[in-house]
């Protein structure tokens, strides 16, 4: 069965929402990647999405909400997590929190945790389908496993086309990488995954964030998996020659002629919009392998180069 492309309409908004409370799975656009949506309160639509992505169990799924009156029915706010809220929210940061011990939300969420890992999109058709659903949303990235992120209803097909019911398109999405995620459920905060939402703006209100080391076996975060993002082809990082096989992506000035250029002009913003839909199309090209040029390490440069080294992880 072809999954069914609904129109950003408020018909086609009441389809998805109707799908999502049958318990089936709708992909849906937010403001960083597309999502995997299923109604995270019904354990069948949960489990669903990590059979459609093929998604290893043990890895948690971020549970969205129309606002954080929604959230706080499943998870525990602790001061600084309502001060980050209400400083970044709807928008790309995602909070793990204490999950409440009469949360009614599916145990699979939390993959044995006792957190969730919680967000308000900053996009009007997802939080127009969560209101219309009235239910929390979980939502991973809406494609197989360790492949690329995608950032366009077409991503969306060329990976999960007939194992989902729908896919809401809403168009490109405007930030093109995945939330930030901020670990506050222990005595000090930790960034878990650099993404969407520089971490030095959030460490304006948290102090210095701990970097923990990353445990691939028992992530407390999506996104946490050492190989993640991938393309089919190999990928090299920080490359400055190059051969007649490579598929270059290239940052900033003076490209070569049929290089991918991320930004031309040098913009960390524009750069991580791109970035998805540039290795898509790079792994679509005649090429025996992925050449990067260096991306800066600092701002949403940081974010780039985690997915980066994700994706060129054999």
């Amino acid at each position: 069965m072809e999954t069914r492309r609904l129109a950003p309409t408020p018909e086609g908004i009441a389809e998805a929402a109707e799908l999502i409370r049958a318990g089936a799975l709708v992909a849906l656009p937010t403001e960083t990647v597309y999502g995997l949506g299923g109604d995270a309160t019904n354990d069948a639509a949960v489990a669903k999405i990590y059979e459609a992505k093929q998604r290893p169990d043990f890895n948690p799924l971020i549970v969205h909400g129309a606002d954080k009156a929604m959230l706080e029915a499943f998870v525990e706010f602790t001061p600084l997590a309502n001060e980050l809220a209400q400083a970044f929210w709807p928008g790309a940061l995602t909070l793990v929190l204490k999950r409440k011990a009469d949360a009614p939300l599916s145990l699979l969420v939390s993959a044995g945790l006792d957190t969730v890992a919680v967000r308000v999109p900053d996009h009007p058709l997802a939080q127009k389908l969560i209101e219309t659903a009235g239910r929390p949303i979980a939502a991973p990235s809406a494609n197989l496993s360790t492949t690329i992120s995608p950032t366009t209803a077409e991503h969306v097909l060329e990976t999960l086309n007939g194992r989902i019911a729908g896919i809401l398109d809403g168009g490109a999405c405007k930030v093109g990488i995945e939330s930030t995620v901020v670990d506050l459920s222990t005595d000090r905060p930790a960034l878990l995954r650099p993404g969407g939402l520089e971490a030095e703006r959030i460490e304006a209100i948290t102090g210095p964030l701990a970097r923990p080391e990353k445990d691939p076996e028992a992530p407390r975060s999506p996104g946490m998996m050492a190989r993640h993002y991938a393309p089919n082809k190999p990928v090299g990082l920080n490359i400055i020659s190059f051969s007649d096989q490579d598929i270059i992506i290239w940052f900033g000035e003076d490209a070569p002629k049929n290089a991918l250029n991320l930004s031309p002009t040098g913009d960390l913003v524009e750069a991580a919009a791109n970035l998805f839909a540039i290795l898509h199309q790079a792994d679509r090209m005649e090429g025996q392998a992925i050449a990067v040029t260096p991306i800066p390490e600092t701002g949403l440069g940081i974010a780039i180069n985690d997915r980066l080294k994700r994706a060129a992880t054999s």
